[in-house]
């Protein structure tokens, strides 16, 4: 039986909404199948604004890799902003796909991928406006399966009671491994319906099935353990790990965007994981280990990306792109091979010792020239001992010369704010070294239009980090701490004028922080704060702290914690975390000893170029670190290809 569009219905709407372009879909490379030639059926989502989630690589590669499937099909659906919304409400218009423009209640699954916590309300608003129950106690056989995916999925705890599922990890076996155990429950006529579906999915031990788990807590809040209520559900869920990327060189066929997104560009990842160790940074513990794309690999890769979409900018990600082993020979490869085409590189950020000339003039060789972004995240030496940053105030000093002294005029430094054992004084030296920056900057260009812009975002610890134990700086703490840093930056005659200065306040750092850490209770919070209308907490002019206290206060009182228990308070070893059945591989007290390390100041080295650190994963998980060198070159593309680009139609639009 079709699903029928609801494209008539919500083409009445769209003059009367911002942006209506965003909704009407068939963007170059989109994909709709016929629905009755399908038995397994995804919806998938990232919970925000089309120009958000377009470029999102997760989904991009998640809709291609299921849509290559006989017999399966993908469509995506983002978040609609709120001028449609209340039309849709008014006139009975159901969440969408944007691909067949089909109700997503109607789907199997109805997968969203979190980067960050800050999308839990929109879910909610997705979850009510296609129709389907907020709690999934509450859905029937007729309703899909409402997975979670991304790097928030690895503590799913406060958005529990509104998910059915969360795979933790990579995700491209993990969908295919999904779709196979529910074509063959539907093929043998839904038996124990939806309970039984879950079931068979828990099993598996890689699909965390929430309500198989019950959270029993102590006295003073603190979680007692969190025990499966159902037996054959194990007791802990382990990750995903995608072993030889060339296996995976997806996306084959990048979306292109009809509207405006927030990267114009083809992406391609050149690695996944990352060993360097930064503390804070909760991509680079759970995405280990690395494992490399070959230098040919990425070279096809980009070709056939191009070929297929004619953006006129590659992006080489990754979590530290300058680290992939042939950097070097992959951007001159590819500076080379796409000189005529006049085809830009771009790297996000480069490590400050890992930065040369010669790589960067490679990646600006066909492009434009635009500012270098380095990332030093702490600002003086010390914080940089505690966070695992291992990048001296001189290499940065002399990575900045050789850029101003070879043409470039702007730089970009990252740090963070309330990082933990920070003081004042550690964040004024934020100001000491951007001045530093300027003063060699007009010393090796001889040129005074020498910018250096200064960017700090606050620190939110996060789970399965050494920092998972550590407390968070209360907002007025980090807002106190930032007008100081402003106020010695502007009140500095020489150079406070070349110094650019962007900061977020200490707010939606709170709020991130209760999510990212919090547990099951916290659900009752992110309800609350759907009722009263938050949506898009992730953008600045919809985000109200105010909002998210005042629900937190209420709905947190019964349970005897507030926000500061999640967020102010340090942790200690023998606590049981919300996400300690979750298994990213790493071993707890690996974690715990480099958190003492943290305070103590204690540096770690890379465990690629040096001997293992025991971090567990690699024995835990069955996996290695994968890299080159390969000893290959990028090679020109040959004349073979001069003739008429093959088409690649089929059932793509």
């Amino acid at each position: 039986m079709p699903v029928e569009s609801v494209f008539p219905q919500l083409e009445a709407l769209l003059p009367h909404v911002q942006k209506p372009i965003q909704y009407v879909g068939g963007e170059l490379n989109s994909t709709v199948k016929d629905w009755d030639e399908c038995d397994v059926r995804w919806a998938l989502m990232y919970p925000d604004a089309y120009e958000v989630g377009l470029p999102n690589q997760g989904v991009m590669i998640l809709y291609e890799v299921l849509n290559e499937q006989k017999g399966v099909l993908a469509e995506r659906t983002y978040s609609v902003w709120p001028d449609l919304e209340a039309l849709m409400r008014e006139h009975r218009v159901p969440q969408f796909t944007v691909d067949g423009h089909r109700p997503v209640r109607a789907f199997d699954v109805f997968g969203l991928s979190f980067s960050t916590e800050l999308g839990y309300t929109n879910m909610l608003t997705a979850l009510d406006l296609a129709g389907i129950p907020l709690e999934s106690r509450d859905r029937t056989e007729d309703d899909p399966i409402v997975l979670a995916g991304g790097h928030a999925a690895f503590n799913p705890e406060p958005i529990a009671d509104f998910i059915d599922a969360a795979i933790i990890g990579d995700g491209e076996q993990a969908v295919l491994d999904m779709t196979r155990i529910i074509r063959e429950w539907k093929a043998e006529g839904r038996p124990g319906g939806r309970e039984e579906v879950l079931f068979r999915l828990a099993k598996t031990g890689s699909v965390y099935i929430p309500a198989f788990y019950d959270v029993e807590y102590l006295p003073d809040g603190r979680i007692g353990r969190v025990v499966p209520n159902k037996s054959g559900v194990p007791w802990r869920v382990s990750k995903h790990t995608v072993m030889d990327l060339d296996e995976w060189p997806y996306p084959k066929q990048p979306l292109v965007p009809l509207a405006e997104t927030v990267h114009e560009r083809m992406s391609v990842e050149i690695f996944r994981g990352c060993t360097r160790g930064c503390r804070f940074c909760q991509a680079g513990m759970i995405t280990r280990p690395v494992r490399e794309r070959s230098i040919t690999g990425i070279g096809d890769m980009v070709e056939r990306g191009l070929n297929a979409t004619g953006f006129e900018e590659v992006g080489l990600l990754s979590l530290s792109s300058a680290d992939h082993s042939e950097i070097g020979e992959i951007a001159k490869g590819l500076a080379d091979r796409y000189t005529d085409d006049k085809i830009g590189l771009s790297l996000p950020s480069t490590r400050v010792d890992a930065f040369n000339v010669d790589l960067a003039n490679e990646l600006t060789r066909n492009g434009r020239r635009s500012g270098l972004t380095f990332a030093p995240e702490g600002g003086s030496e010390r914080m940089r001992k505690v966070i695992n940053k291992m990048v001296s105030e001189e290499d940065l000093i002399r990575t900045v010369a050789t850029a101003y002294g070879n043409g470039w005029r702007q730089v970009k430094l990252y740090f963070m704010c309330g990082l933990p054992t920070e003081t004042d004084e550690d964040v004024l030296q934020i100001a000491d070294m951007a001045m530093h920056v300027i003063q060699k900057g007009r010393e090796v260009s001889g040129a005074n239009d020498i910018r250096c812009t200064v960017s700090i975002g606050g620190f939110v610890p996060k789970p399965h980090t050494p920092f998972q134990w550590a407390p968070q700086l209360s907002a007025e703490e980090t807002d106190a701490r930032l007008q100081k840093l402003r106020d010695k930056i502007r009140g500095d005659k020489k150079y406070g004028r070349s110094i650019g200065f962007r900061y977020h306040d200490g707010k939606p750092g709170i709020v991130e922080g209760l999510l990212s850490r919090g547990d099951r209770r916290i659900g009752d919070v992110i309800r609350a704060v759907y009722e009263d209308g938050g949506r898009f907490d992730g953008w600045r002019e919809h985000f109200s702290y105010d909002r998210w206290m005042a629900c937190a206060d209420k709905a947190l009182a019964t349970h005897g914690v507030d926000v500061d228990w999640y967020t102010t308070r340090e942790r200690t070893y023998e606590e049981v975390l919300p996400w300690d059945h979750l298994d990213s591989g790493l071993d707890k007290d690996w974690l715990w000893e480099d958190w003492q390390d943290a305070l103590d100041e204690t540096e770690v080295e890379d465990c690629r170029w040096t001997p293992c650190f025991d971090c567990g994963v690699c024995p835990q998980m069955d996996t290695a670190i994968q890299i080159g060198p390969t000893g290959k070159k990028l090679l020109p593309l040959t004349v073979k290809n001069a003739g008429p680009a093959p088409s690649s139609s089929g059932h793509t639009h």
